[in-house]
């Protein structure tokens, strides 16, 4: 049975039209994506209603929140092509050991973060801040997002598994699930309704938690019901040092990415608040709001990912090549939306977050400059993916760097020094600009090299 299973999905992956098979694998993910990105979005209208200063409390808090995904989704994409790239190659005990280390790994994982929740969350902030209300909004909801930051942690893995076995759907299911849960569960833990107590920005991280660790329960049971390509046994769980560091060779770089990001985050946050705390919350608002655009070409990512490693181990070099076009396509596209929407309506956009006449005077400004590179953005993403799919990931890892911390940054410190915060976003387009040009170039590299070692195994 599991091999006619496993048959099926090698013929999905090889044979189906490659754009019917993008849509295929890509829209579940991007549909996901979009209720994560609703989620996010709902969870800090909620936190606003608090006040400005828990609004700036947790977007000073984002750059650990995004290093906890960075590392999930790290690990996730290194199973994710690993895993792809075996079944490709039609080697199932390899699949089965692949993931199982994956789940060993990630298990490592959360052991930091949780030694992180007790010793260094204080610090994180203080570093930050000396604004003893937003301190201890900050602190408190730290804590608890990586205290119990095991169910974000197995939600990326079992999710990934699902994703590199073309069960994209399930996916779908499993992050709708968990975002509608903190969703419902946010308005009750932080204003105390339905007989709970009045928990504020604490409830705001505990509603968070419980969703992510229901997602992740739901996602092992799907692995265990529905997905004949993997078999979960405990006994590949003793560590394999060459698939960990397989494993870890393709996912660091994701990782150091957006560990990047999580720097640069940090780093523009205290520009920014030497300009005010307003201006913070402006920022933390703005990585709310284009999650709505960013989360679908994630999608997309997600989705196309296992469709080039996939075809790698199978040889399929035009088929790779088909799924880059239409991939890159799609999200130019959704990237065009982004921009029209932050252009247009600004305003609205940022009163869903409770904000005064200084946070909008500060915030429509700078929606709709940073918004310009957009477009720029969704090629970006989908070629430095496409180089982690196919084994480069150090070029993703390249760009990443300059873009944000060679370039962003030093950007939006000198555009500071006018004494003007309109002039540090544009920062973003600037930085953007010399990415997208280093994202061809490494790409046609990528592809180049993917030619030759094709060529060389068929001689």
């Amino acid at each position: 049975m599991s091999d006619i299973t496993l048959n099926k999905e090698e013929n999905k992956m090889g044979v189906m039209p490659v754009n019917r098979l993008l849509v295929t694998m890509a829209l579940p993910m991007v549909i996901s994506m979009l209720v994560q990105a609703l989620y996010n979005v709902v969870d800090s209208i909620f936190v606003a209603m608090i006040s400005e200063n828990a609004l700036t409390a947790v977007s000073l808090a984002f750059p650990i929140q995004n290093l906890l995904i960075a590392v999930g989704s790290g690990v996730g994409v290194g199973i994710n092509a690993l895993l792809s790239r075996a079944l490709g190659q039609k080697d199932q005990p390899k699949v089965n050991k692949v993931a199982m280390q994956g789940v060993f790994l990630i298990a490592l994982c959360y052991l930091v973060f949780l030694i992180f929740s007790f010793t260094g969350t204080g610090l994180f902030m203080r570093a930050q801040t000396d604004i003893a209300e937003i301190l201890d909004y900050g602190e408190i909801y730290l804590r608890i997002c990586c205290a119990a930051s095991f169910g974000l942690f197995f939600q990326f893995t079992f999710e990934r598994l699902l994703q590199s076995t073309g069960r994209t759907f399930y996916t779908m299911i499993t992050q709708g699930t968990g975002a509608v849960i903190n969703i419902i569960l946010d308005p009750i833990l932080i204003f105390g309704l339905l007989g709970m107590p009045k928990m504020g920005v604490a409830g705001a991280a505990l509603a968070t938690v419980i969703g992510q660790i229901a997602a992740a329960c739901l996602a092992l049971l799907f692995n265990f019901k529905k997905n004949h390509d993997i078999t979960l046994k405990f006994s590949n769980i003793r560590p394999d040092r060459r698939i960990l560091l397989s494993i870890l060779y393709i996912g660091i770089p994701s990782i150091l990415m957006m560990a990047i990001s999580s720097i640069m985050t940090f780093g523009l946050n205290k520009i920014l608040i030497a300009f005010s705390s307003t201006a913070v919350a402006v920022f933390g608002v703005y990585f709310k709001l284009q999650s709505f655009i960013f989360m679908p070409i994630f999608g997309l990512n997600n989705g196309m990912v296992p469709i080039v490693a996939y075809n790698y181990g199978a040889g399929k070099e035009k088929r790779i090549h088909r799924t880059i076009r239409y991939a890159a396509c799609y999200a130019i596209g959704i990237m065009c939306l982004g921009v029209i929407l932050f252009q247009a309506i600004p305003g609205p956009l940022l009163q869903l977050f409770s904000a005064s006449d200084n946070m909008l005077s500060m915030g429509v400004p700078a929606l709709r400059i940073i918004s310009v590179h957009f477009v720029l953005a969704g090629f970006s993403i989908i070629a430095s993916s496409v180089c982690q799919a196919l084994g480069t990931s150090v070029y993703s890892l390249i760009i990443s760097l300059i873009r944000q911390l060679i370039v962003l940054l030093p950007a939006a410190y000198l555009l500071s020094l006018t004494g003007n915060v309109n002039a540090v976003w544009w920062a973003f387009p600037i930085a953007e600009l010399v990415a997208v040009v280093l994202c061809a170039i490494f790409l046609k590299k990528t592809l180049k090299q993917v030619k030759r070692t094709l060529q060389s195994s068929e001689v």
